[in-house]
Protein backbone atom coordinates (compact mmCIF):
# COMPACT_ATOMS: atom_id res chain seq x y z
CA UNK A 1 0.00 0.00 0.00
CA UNK A 2 2.96 2.33 0.44
CA UNK A 3 6.68 2.49 -0.22
CA UNK A 4 9.36 4.17 1.88
CA UNK A 5 12.52 5.40 0.18
CA UNK A 6 15.36 6.77 2.31
CA UNK A 7 18.04 8.77 0.52
CA UNK A 8 21.71 8.85 1.54
CA UNK A 9 21.25 12.27 3.11
CA UNK A 10 18.42 10.96 5.34
CA UNK A 11 15.49 12.45 3.43
CA UNK A 12 12.53 10.06 3.57
CA UNK A 13 10.07 9.74 0.69
CA UNK A 14 6.76 7.98 1.25
CA UNK A 15 4.65 7.11 -1.78
CA UNK A 16 1.07 5.91 -1.47
CA UNK A 17 -0.54 4.99 -4.82
CA UNK A 18 -4.33 5.33 -4.84
CA UNK A 19 -6.13 4.24 -8.01
CA UNK A 20 -9.58 5.26 -6.78
CA UNK A 21 -8.95 9.00 -7.02
CA UNK A 22 -8.21 11.62 -9.66
CA UNK A 23 -6.23 13.71 -7.16
CA UNK A 24 -2.71 13.76 -5.79
CA UNK A 25 -1.33 15.37 -2.64
CA UNK A 26 2.27 16.39 -2.04
CA UNK A 27 3.06 16.88 1.65
CA UNK A 28 6.38 18.01 3.11
CA UNK A 29 6.74 17.50 6.86
CA UNK A 30 9.54 18.77 9.09
CA UNK A 31 10.12 17.46 12.59
CA UNK A 32 9.98 20.76 14.40
CA UNK A 33 7.35 22.81 16.17
CA UNK A 34 6.70 24.76 19.34
CA UNK A 35 8.35 22.15 21.59
CA UNK A 36 11.65 22.90 19.82
CA UNK A 37 11.66 26.58 20.69
CA UNK A 38 13.23 28.73 23.39
CA UNK A 39 11.25 31.34 25.29
CA UNK A 40 12.94 34.17 23.42
CA UNK A 41 11.66 32.89 20.06
CA UNK A 42 8.40 31.26 21.16
CA UNK A 43 6.17 31.06 18.10
CA UNK A 44 9.01 31.00 15.57
CA UNK A 45 7.94 27.68 14.00
CA UNK A 46 4.49 29.10 13.31
CA UNK A 47 5.88 32.45 12.11
CA UNK A 48 8.21 30.69 9.70
CA UNK A 49 5.32 28.63 8.34
CA UNK A 50 3.54 31.89 7.46
CA UNK A 51 6.65 33.28 5.78
CA UNK A 52 6.94 30.34 3.38
CA UNK A 53 4.03 31.85 1.45
CA UNK A 54 5.73 35.23 0.90
CA UNK A 55 8.05 34.54 -2.00
CA UNK A 56 10.88 32.43 -3.44
CA UNK A 57 13.48 33.05 -6.14
CA UNK A 58 11.21 31.54 -8.80
CA UNK A 59 8.00 32.99 -7.33
CA UNK A 60 9.17 36.31 -5.90
CA UNK A 61 5.96 37.46 -4.21
CA UNK A 62 2.93 36.15 -2.33
CA UNK A 63 0.54 36.75 -5.24
CA UNK A 64 2.58 34.50 -7.54
CA UNK A 65 2.80 31.85 -4.81
CA UNK A 66 -0.99 31.82 -4.45
CA UNK A 67 -1.86 32.11 -8.14
CA UNK A 68 0.28 29.14 -9.11
CA UNK A 69 -2.17 26.67 -7.59
CA UNK A 70 -5.27 28.86 -7.76
CA UNK A 71 -5.01 28.68 -11.56
CA UNK A 72 -5.57 24.91 -11.46
CA UNK A 73 -8.08 24.81 -8.58
CA UNK A 74 -5.57 23.38 -6.16
CA UNK A 75 -6.04 23.13 -2.40
CA UNK A 76 -2.97 24.20 -0.46
CA UNK A 77 -2.10 25.17 3.08
CA UNK A 78 0.29 24.65 5.96
CA UNK A 79 0.07 23.89 9.68
CA UNK A 80 2.23 24.07 12.78
CA UNK A 81 2.03 21.77 15.78
CA UNK A 82 4.11 21.07 18.84
CA UNK A 83 6.39 18.57 17.10
CA UNK A 84 5.88 19.09 13.38
CA UNK A 85 5.22 21.61 10.65
CA UNK A 86 3.68 20.67 7.32
CA UNK A 87 3.14 22.12 3.84
CA UNK A 88 0.85 20.51 1.29
CA UNK A 89 -0.72 20.93 -2.13
CA UNK A 90 -3.62 18.82 -3.43
CA UNK A 91 -4.35 18.98 -7.16
CA UNK A 92 -5.76 16.99 -10.03
CA UNK A 93 -3.32 14.17 -10.79
CA UNK A 94 -2.41 15.78 -14.12
CA UNK A 95 -0.90 18.70 -12.16
CA UNK A 96 1.41 16.57 -9.98
CA UNK A 97 4.58 18.22 -11.31
CA UNK A 98 3.19 21.68 -10.57
CA UNK A 99 2.27 20.73 -6.98
CA UNK A 100 5.65 19.12 -6.32
CA UNK A 101 7.48 22.14 -7.70
CA UNK A 102 5.35 24.47 -5.56
CA UNK A 103 5.86 22.52 -2.30
CA UNK A 104 9.60 21.95 -2.80
CA UNK A 105 10.14 25.57 -3.84
CA UNK A 106 8.57 27.15 -0.76
CA UNK A 107 10.18 24.51 1.47
CA UNK A 108 13.71 25.02 0.16
CA UNK A 109 13.84 28.51 -1.35
CA UNK A 110 11.73 30.90 0.70
CA UNK A 111 13.32 34.36 0.74
CA UNK A 112 11.87 35.61 4.07
CA UNK A 113 11.67 39.24 2.85
CA UNK A 114 12.07 41.73 5.69
CA UNK A 115 9.14 43.90 4.60
CA UNK A 116 6.84 40.87 4.69
CA UNK A 117 8.08 39.89 8.14
CA UNK A 118 7.04 43.33 9.41
CA UNK A 119 3.54 42.89 7.93
CA UNK A 120 3.16 39.33 9.18
CA UNK A 121 3.72 40.43 12.76
CA UNK A 122 0.38 42.19 12.52
CA UNK A 123 -1.31 39.19 10.91
CA UNK A 124 -0.13 36.76 13.58
CA UNK A 125 -0.96 39.20 16.37
CA UNK A 126 -4.53 39.24 15.05
CA UNK A 127 -4.50 35.43 14.92
CA UNK A 128 -3.54 35.41 18.61
CA UNK A 129 -6.31 37.94 19.33
CA UNK A 130 -8.79 35.78 17.43
CA UNK A 131 -8.00 32.71 19.55
CA UNK A 132 -8.08 34.76 22.75
CA UNK A 133 -11.51 36.14 21.86
CA UNK A 134 -12.86 32.64 21.14
CA UNK A 135 -13.34 30.85 24.49
CA UNK A 136 -14.02 27.52 22.79
CA UNK A 137 -10.56 27.69 21.17
CA UNK A 138 -8.72 29.49 23.98
CA UNK A 139 -9.56 26.82 26.56
CA UNK A 140 -7.26 24.44 24.63
CA UNK A 141 -4.41 26.92 25.01
CA UNK A 142 -5.13 27.07 28.74
CA UNK A 143 -5.19 23.28 28.90
CA UNK A 144 -1.61 23.01 27.62
CA UNK A 145 -0.51 25.76 30.00
CA UNK A 146 -2.17 23.96 32.91
CA UNK A 147 -0.56 20.60 32.13
CA UNK A 148 2.96 21.74 31.26
CA UNK A 149 3.41 25.24 32.65
CA UNK A 150 6.37 27.40 31.71
CA UNK A 151 8.17 25.06 29.32
CA UNK A 152 7.86 24.67 25.53
CA UNK A 153 5.03 22.11 25.78
CA UNK A 154 2.99 24.63 27.79
CA UNK A 155 3.48 27.61 25.51
CA UNK A 156 1.05 28.76 22.84
CA UNK A 157 2.09 27.47 19.39
CA UNK A 158 1.61 30.98 17.99
CA UNK A 159 3.88 32.49 20.65
CA UNK A 160 2.99 35.72 22.46
CA UNK A 161 2.44 39.20 21.11
CA UNK A 162 5.78 40.16 22.63
CA UNK A 163 7.82 37.36 21.03
CA UNK A 164 6.04 37.90 17.70
CA UNK A 165 6.88 41.60 17.79
CA UNK A 166 10.58 40.77 18.30
CA UNK A 167 10.83 38.34 15.39
CA UNK A 168 13.33 39.27 12.67
CA UNK A 169 14.85 37.79 9.54
CA UNK A 170 18.07 36.69 11.25
CA UNK A 171 16.21 34.61 13.84
CA UNK A 172 13.93 33.05 11.23
CA UNK A 173 16.77 32.20 8.84
CA UNK A 174 18.88 30.69 11.61
CA UNK A 175 16.00 28.54 12.85
CA UNK A 176 15.10 27.43 9.33
CA UNK A 177 18.72 26.45 8.61
CA UNK A 178 18.89 24.37 11.81
CA UNK A 179 15.64 22.43 11.30
CA UNK A 180 14.70 22.29 7.62
CA UNK A 181 17.29 19.66 6.76
CA UNK A 182 17.22 16.26 5.05
CA UNK A 183 17.29 14.10 8.19
CA UNK A 184 14.36 16.04 9.62
CA UNK A 185 12.14 15.94 6.52
CA UNK A 186 9.54 13.51 5.22
CA UNK A 187 7.97 14.02 1.80
CA UNK A 188 4.79 12.05 1.24
CA UNK A 189 3.07 11.75 -2.14
CA UNK A 190 -0.37 10.13 -2.11
CA UNK A 191 -2.99 9.69 -4.79
CA UNK A 192 -3.17 8.80 -8.47
CA UNK A 193 0.56 8.49 -9.17
CA UNK A 194 3.08 6.37 -11.00
CA UNK A 195 5.22 5.43 -8.05
CA UNK A 196 8.67 5.13 -9.65
CA UNK A 197 8.27 8.45 -11.43
CA UNK A 198 6.99 10.18 -8.29
CA UNK A 199 10.00 9.01 -6.28
CA UNK A 200 12.39 10.14 -8.99
CA UNK A 201 10.77 13.57 -9.26
CA UNK A 202 10.85 14.10 -5.48
CA UNK A 203 14.56 13.22 -5.47
CA UNK A 204 15.21 15.87 -8.12
CA UNK A 205 12.98 18.52 -6.55
CA UNK A 206 14.53 18.14 -3.08
CA UNK A 207 18.11 17.68 -4.28
CA UNK A 208 19.11 21.04 -2.81
CA UNK A 209 18.08 20.25 0.77
CA UNK A 210 20.78 20.73 3.40
CA UNK A 211 22.45 17.69 4.91
CA UNK A 212 23.15 18.25 8.60
CA UNK A 213 21.93 17.14 12.00
CA UNK A 214 18.76 18.99 13.09
CA UNK A 215 18.34 20.79 16.40
CA UNK A 216 16.72 18.93 19.29
CA UNK A 217 14.13 19.74 21.92
CA UNK A 218 13.87 19.80 25.69
CA UNK A 219 12.45 16.77 27.43
CA UNK A 220 9.02 17.59 28.80
CA UNK A 221 8.88 17.62 32.60
CA UNK A 222 5.59 16.39 34.09
CA UNK A 223 4.86 16.71 37.78
CA UNK A 224 1.48 16.38 39.43
CA UNK A 225 0.61 15.28 42.94
CA UNK A 226 -2.91 16.72 43.29
CA UNK A 227 -5.78 17.97 41.12
CA UNK A 228 -4.87 21.16 39.24
CA UNK A 229 -7.10 24.00 38.12
CA UNK A 230 -6.77 27.01 35.81
CA UNK A 231 -9.65 29.49 35.58
CA UNK A 232 -9.57 32.36 33.07
CA UNK A 233 -12.05 35.11 33.89
CA UNK A 234 -14.06 36.34 30.93
CA UNK A 235 -17.56 37.78 30.73
CA UNK A 236 -19.26 35.08 28.66
CA UNK A 237 -22.75 33.64 28.34
CA UNK A 238 -21.31 30.15 28.23
CA UNK A 239 -18.44 28.54 30.11
CA UNK A 240 -16.04 26.45 28.04
CA UNK A 241 -14.16 23.80 29.94
CA UNK A 242 -11.57 21.10 29.43
CA UNK A 243 -11.50 18.37 32.07
CA UNK A 244 -9.19 15.41 31.91
CA UNK A 245 -5.99 13.65 32.87
CA UNK A 246 -2.44 13.05 31.73
CA UNK A 247 -2.18 9.94 29.58
CA UNK A 248 0.14 7.90 27.38
CA UNK A 249 2.51 8.98 24.62
CA UNK A 250 2.64 7.46 21.12
CA UNK A 251 5.18 4.83 22.12
CA UNK A 252 3.17 3.46 25.06
CA UNK A 253 1.76 -0.04 24.50
CA UNK A 254 -1.65 1.02 25.84
CA UNK A 255 -2.12 4.02 23.54
CA UNK A 256 -4.74 2.13 21.52
CA UNK A 257 -6.68 1.26 24.67
CA UNK A 258 -6.57 4.94 25.64
CA UNK A 259 -8.03 5.87 22.25
CA UNK A 260 -10.83 3.32 22.56
CA UNK A 261 -11.52 4.54 26.10
CA UNK A 262 -11.92 8.12 24.86
CA UNK A 263 -14.37 7.04 22.16
CA UNK A 264 -16.50 5.13 24.67
CA UNK A 265 -16.58 8.15 26.96
CA UNK A 266 -17.17 10.96 24.48
CA UNK A 267 -16.15 10.17 20.93
CA UNK A 268 -19.57 9.44 19.41
CA UNK A 269 -23.15 10.69 19.57
CA UNK A 270 -24.00 7.46 21.40
CA UNK A 271 -21.04 7.74 23.80
CA UNK A 272 -21.57 7.83 27.54
CA UNK A 273 -20.91 11.53 28.07
CA UNK A 274 -22.87 12.66 25.02
CA UNK A 275 -25.88 10.71 26.27
CA UNK A 276 -25.56 11.85 29.90
CA UNK A 277 -24.56 15.50 29.48
CA UNK A 278 -26.42 16.45 26.31
CA UNK A 279 -29.28 14.02 25.76
CA UNK A 280 -30.39 13.30 29.34
CA UNK A 281 -29.51 16.55 31.12
CA UNK A 282 -29.52 19.03 28.21
CA UNK A 283 -26.46 20.79 29.63
CA UNK A 284 -24.36 21.23 26.49
CA UNK A 285 -24.58 21.58 22.74
CA UNK A 286 -21.07 20.21 22.25
CA UNK A 287 -19.25 17.70 24.41
CA UNK A 288 -16.34 15.65 23.14
CA UNK A 289 -13.63 13.45 24.63
CA UNK A 290 -10.30 13.15 22.83
CA UNK A 291 -7.15 11.14 23.30
CA UNK A 292 -3.96 12.94 22.23
CA UNK A 293 -0.47 11.49 22.08
CA UNK A 294 2.91 12.97 21.09
CA UNK A 295 6.42 11.58 21.37
CA UNK A 296 6.76 12.43 25.07
CA UNK A 297 3.32 13.57 26.22
CA UNK A 298 -0.27 12.41 26.13
CA UNK A 299 -3.64 13.15 27.66
CA UNK A 300 -7.31 12.27 27.67
CA UNK A 301 -9.68 15.21 28.02
CA UNK A 302 -13.34 16.14 27.67
CA UNK A 303 -14.31 19.52 26.25
CA UNK A 304 -17.73 21.11 26.65
CA UNK A 305 -19.57 24.42 26.55
CA UNK A 306 -22.29 24.89 29.18
CA UNK A 307 -24.45 27.60 30.70
CA UNK A 308 -22.54 29.40 33.46
CA UNK A 309 -25.02 28.25 36.10
CA UNK A 310 -24.56 24.60 35.06
CA UNK A 311 -20.77 24.33 35.21
CA UNK A 312 -20.71 22.58 38.57
CA UNK A 313 -23.31 20.05 37.44
CA UNK A 314 -21.49 19.39 34.14
CA UNK A 315 -18.12 18.86 35.85
CA UNK A 316 -19.71 16.54 38.42
CA UNK A 317 -21.39 14.53 35.65
CA UNK A 318 -18.17 14.12 33.68
CA UNK A 319 -16.32 13.06 36.83
CA UNK A 320 -19.09 10.58 37.63
CA UNK A 321 -18.54 8.90 34.25
CA UNK A 322 -14.76 8.89 34.72
CA UNK A 323 -15.26 7.22 38.09
CA UNK A 324 -17.78 4.70 36.78
CA UNK A 325 -15.62 3.52 33.89
CA UNK A 326 -12.62 3.09 36.19
CA UNK A 327 -14.61 0.95 38.63
CA UNK A 328 -16.79 -1.25 36.43
CA UNK A 329 -15.96 -3.14 33.25
CA UNK A 330 -17.68 -1.85 30.14
CA UNK A 331 -19.83 -4.26 28.16
CA UNK A 332 -18.61 -6.32 25.22
CA UNK A 333 -21.13 -4.46 23.05
CA UNK A 334 -19.72 -1.07 24.00
CA UNK A 335 -16.18 -2.22 23.24
CA UNK A 336 -17.14 -3.60 19.84
CA UNK A 337 -19.03 -0.43 18.94
CA UNK A 338 -16.07 1.80 19.82
CA UNK A 339 -13.64 -0.37 17.86
CA UNK A 340 -15.91 -0.46 14.81
CA UNK A 341 -16.38 3.30 15.08
CA UNK A 342 -12.62 3.95 15.00
CA UNK A 343 -12.07 1.57 12.09
CA UNK A 344 -15.03 2.89 10.11
CA UNK A 345 -14.11 6.52 10.69
CA UNK A 346 -10.51 5.88 9.67
CA UNK A 347 -11.60 4.14 6.48
CA UNK A 348 -13.80 7.10 5.52
CA UNK A 349 -11.12 9.68 6.27
CA UNK A 350 -8.50 7.85 4.23
CA UNK A 351 -10.54 8.12 1.04
CA UNK A 352 -8.88 11.49 0.41
CA UNK A 353 -5.28 11.77 -0.81
CA UNK A 354 -4.61 14.64 1.61
CA UNK A 355 -5.59 12.65 4.69
CA UNK A 356 -3.82 9.61 3.28
CA UNK A 357 -0.56 11.58 2.99
CA UNK A 358 -0.94 12.79 6.58
CA UNK A 359 -1.70 9.28 7.86
CA UNK A 360 1.50 7.82 6.43
CA UNK A 361 3.74 10.88 6.63
CA UNK A 362 3.01 11.66 10.29
CA UNK A 363 3.68 8.10 11.39
CA UNK A 364 7.06 8.15 9.70
CA UNK A 365 7.96 11.55 11.11
CA UNK A 366 6.82 10.82 14.68
CA UNK A 367 7.60 7.14 15.11
CA UNK A 368 10.00 6.35 12.25
CA UNK A 369 7.83 3.39 11.37
CA UNK A 370 4.54 3.00 9.54
CA UNK A 371 1.58 0.73 10.15
CA UNK A 372 -1.03 0.27 7.44
CA UNK A 373 -4.70 0.81 8.33
CA UNK A 374 -5.14 -2.98 8.43
CA UNK A 375 -2.28 -3.31 10.94
CA UNK A 376 -3.70 -0.55 13.11
CA UNK A 377 -7.15 -2.16 13.01
CA UNK A 378 -5.51 -5.34 14.31
CA UNK A 379 -4.01 -3.35 17.22
CA UNK A 380 -7.44 -1.87 17.97
CA UNK A 381 -9.03 -5.32 17.86
CA UNK A 382 -6.53 -6.59 20.46
CA UNK A 383 -7.83 -4.12 23.08
CA UNK A 384 -9.73 -6.10 25.69
CA UNK A 385 -12.35 -5.30 28.32
CA UNK A 386 -9.64 -5.69 30.93
CA UNK A 387 -7.36 -3.26 29.06
CA UNK A 388 -10.03 -0.55 29.20
CA UNK A 389 -10.52 -1.06 32.93
CA UNK A 390 -6.76 -1.12 33.55
CA UNK A 391 -6.14 2.10 31.61
CA UNK A 392 -9.13 3.85 33.20
CA UNK A 393 -7.91 2.92 36.69
CA UNK A 394 -4.41 4.09 35.81
CA UNK A 395 -5.29 7.51 34.41
CA UNK A 396 -8.47 8.41 36.33
CA UNK A 397 -6.92 9.02 39.72
CA UNK A 398 -7.77 12.12 41.77
CA UNK A 399 -4.19 13.38 41.69
CA UNK A 400 -4.17 13.25 37.89
CA UNK A 401 -7.22 15.48 37.36
CA UNK A 402 -6.94 18.80 35.54
CA UNK A 403 -9.62 21.40 34.81
CA UNK A 404 -9.17 24.45 32.59
CA UNK A 405 -12.09 26.76 31.96
CA UNK A 406 -13.02 30.13 30.49
CA UNK A 407 -15.99 31.90 32.02
CA UNK A 408 -17.20 34.67 34.38
CA UNK A 409 -15.61 33.19 37.49
CA UNK A 410 -13.10 34.85 39.82
CA UNK A 411 -13.38 32.45 42.74
CA UNK A 412 -11.68 29.08 42.15
CA UNK A 413 -12.79 27.55 45.44
CA UNK A 414 -16.08 26.23 44.00
CA UNK A 415 -14.20 24.13 41.44
CA UNK A 416 -11.53 23.03 43.88
CA UNK A 417 -14.26 21.43 46.01
CA UNK A 418 -15.73 19.36 43.18
CA UNK A 419 -12.49 18.45 41.40
CA UNK A 420 -12.17 14.94 42.76
CA UNK A 421 -13.16 11.38 41.85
Amino acid sequence: MFKKTTLKNGLRIITVPQKSTQAVTVLALVGTGSKYETKEVSGISHFLEHMFFKGTKKKPDKITIAETLDKVGGIYNAFTGEECTGYFAKVAATNFDLALDWVSDIYLNSLLPAQEIAKEKGVITEEINMIYDNPMAYVSTLWSKLLYGDQPAGWDIAGTKETVSRMDREKLAKYMASQYVAQNTVVCVAGNIKEARAINEVKKSFAGIKNMKPGGKEKVVERQTRPELLVHFKETDQTHLCLGVRGYNIFHPQKYAQEVLSVILGGMMSSRLFIEVREKLGLAYYIKTDSEADSDTGFLATRAGVDNKNVEKAVATILKEYRKISQEKITAGELKKAKDYIKGKTALVLEGSDDLSLFYGMQELSEKKILTPKEIYAKIDQVSLQDILKVARDVFQPKNLNLALVGPFKDKSLFEKILKL
